[in-house]
């Protein structure tokens, strides 16, 4: 079954004076992908909050393969690659939607917090269990 799938449109002002995105656009596209993760497992990022929790990125590595250009659909997929005692990452692929042409891949690395304390806490085994699902076979399309 396909994996979680996030469709967005390379908007102009994203790209840089070579007419490609710019490379720190890719953060952005990864942390909407992650927020539009989360949102399918638990509702919403608020949920997450709600239980008490929160999450840290502590670390990201992007590797890129081809450019992208403005007017591009893009299609990001998420999936958890490593769940550890308190922290776990995901890896977001993305392609061009049109071709399937491998646009870069990154690897997103959190942290589960109390969300007032701020201090490192084990993910619960509710949000382990829906991290280790994921969301097979929903796309959200911000593409237009």
């Amino acid at each position: 079954m396909a994996p979680f799938r996030l469709l967005l449109r390379v908007r102009y002002g994203e790209c840089d004076a070579q007419q490609v995105v710019f490379n720190a656009r890719y953060g952005d596209y990864v942390d909407v992908a992650a927020t539009e993760f989360y949102r399918a497992l638990f509702g919403s990022y608020q949920a997450l909050l709600e239980q008490g929790l929160d999450s840290q990125v502590v670390r990201m590595v992007t590797d890129w393969r081809a450019p992208a250009r403005f007017d591009d659909v893009l299609q990001l997929e998420v999936r958890t690659l490593r769940l550890g005692t308190s922290s776990f990452t995901l890896e977001v692929d993305i392609r061009r939607q049109t071709d399937q042409a491998a646009i870069a891949r990154a690897e997103v690395t959190y942290v589960m917090v109390d969300a007032r304390a701020f201090t490192k806490v084990a993910i619960p085994e509710a949000i382990r269990a829906r991290l280790e699902r994921g969301a097979p076979g929903v796309t959200v399309n911000q593409a237009g």
